[in-house]
This record gives structure tokens, sequence and C-alpha cells, in this order.
């Protein structure tokens, strides 16, 4: 799947999963969850032990079904390894340029972590495909995309952090290119995670 795939995908599913988890096990049981609701974007973060060895397992098992990137990537020998597994993009909370620039060479998708308005620029004019304006809800939420959105309308957005079900349309609505969403989407049992899924697919599909 090609970069410009890549991201075609993430704006056609509209939300980006954060995947955390506290073993493989686990980390698979949510991420079969939410395939099974309908979101094959999804976003596995290093902060699960061993997230290299886990994201070349998920990208040998689901291939291009499912697009799988890493997240809470921090710099660009973390962004090669993930790489060399199979993730099709990364993800950083952060801005750092080395990394966006590995990935850029390496015809990768990049979201780069940014919150303040010089920041945000600084990361697309260095080549973040999207940036990610983390987080978000300690800036105003909403309020704050639009803001940004209305300054920089050149830029795609994928605001993260305090994002849950009942807001994400209204992100969406306000100029958002994906959202991502953590803990409101990936906790619980396995049913109550797809049917999670389920429903906020529907919504971003009818905004």
């Amino acid at each position: 799947m090609s970069k410009t795939e890549v991201i075609e995908k993430i704006r056609e599913v509209g939300i980006i999963p954060v995947v955390r988890a506290g073993s493989h096990e686990e980390a698979q049981t949510v991420i079969k969850a939410l395939i099974a609701g309908g979101i094959n974007v999804l976003e596995v973060t290093m902060t699960i032990p061993n997230a290299v060895e886990l994201i070349a397992r998920l990208t040998g098992e689901y291939r291009n079904a499912t697009v799988i990137g890493a997240g809470t990537v921090l710099d660009r020998q973390s962004a090669e390894k993930c790489i060399e597994a199979g993730a099709k993009f990364i993800v950083s909370p952060i801005l750092d340029l080395e990394t966006v620039s590995f990935c850029n060479e390496n015809e990768i998708a990049v979201l780069a972590g940014a919150l303040t308005p010089t920041e945000i620029f600084t990361a697309w004019k260095a080549g973040a495909d999207l940036v990610k304006v983390f987080p978000v809800s300690a800036m105003g939420g909403v309020s704050y995309l639009k803001a940004i959105k209305t300054v920089f309308p050149q830029i795609e957005f994928v605001p993260t952090g305090g994002i849950n079900l009942e807001n994400a349309v209204d992100y969406i609505k306000s100029g958002a290119f994906a959202v991502g969403i953590g803990g409101e989407l990936t906790k619980g049992q396995e049913s109550i995670i797809s049917e999670k899924a389920r429903n906020i697919r529907n919504i971003i599909k009818l905004k």
C-alpha cells in the first residue's frame, strides 16, 4: 500500500484508534474487536511491551486488509524499526524533525505532534503529511481546532486527546482530517469495544 493510499484510507475511516495495552495478547484482543466493529486503521503505540514485534505480527496477519501504524514514536531510530516491521504510518506526540525527514525519504506517511501555531507550522513546513494536534482538549478542544484551521487551511489536522464518541463528529465538522481516540474507544470487553467502534464509525460516515 502506497503512502497516498494510506493517507486516503485514514481520511476514509476518519478515526485512528490509539491502542495501548500491557501485553501482546491484550492488544490483539482490542485490535480484533476494533476490526470487527469496522475500523481497520490502527495505531499500535510503542508503550506496548515489544511493540515492534507486535507490529510485525499484525502486519503479517492482516496485510493490506488493515492499515497498521506505529504510535508514540519519539525518534528516527524507533521509526526505522517500526517501518522495517511493516508499519504503514508513523505517529508522534512530539515534533522530531529527523523522524519527519526519515519518513519522507522512505515514502511513509508521518503524523507529527504539535500544539502551538508555531509548532504546527513548523511540522507542516518540515514535511509532515498530517499534524497531530495533541493534547487538543487542553487548548480548548473543538474551538481551538476551528481557530487553527482558519489560520492554516492548507494543513490537515488529526486532533487527539480528550476526544470521545460524543464529540468526535464535532471535530470532523470543524475541519479535522481524522480524529485520534484512545481509552474512550479501546477500553472494555471485546463486545463493548466492537459496539463502540461500530457506533463511532457510523457517526463519522453520517457527518
